[in-house]
């Protein structure tokens, strides 16, 4: 599942994202979702979320439901 709509998106699931400084070379991160950032219910590049660790980036992959 890719992460460009927002109900699939839940706090608590494991997630691929992709960071700002990331971006260009495409590098994902693996965490698990804390907060939704993203108010609209889907963005093309993904919807922007914090993980645990307080990182932020758009989700690229969903890994768990």
């Amino acid at each position: 599942m890719n992460g460009q709509n927002r109900k699939d998106v839940i706090p608590g699931i494991t997630v691929d994202i992709v960071l700002k400084k990331d971006q260009r070379t495409g590098t994902l991160t693996r965490g698990i979702i804390k907060d939704i950032l993203t108010k609209s219910p889907n963005h093309p590049h993904g919807i922007k979320v914090r993980l645990t660790d307080g990182q932020i980036g758009r989700v690229q992959q969903i890994h768990s439901t």
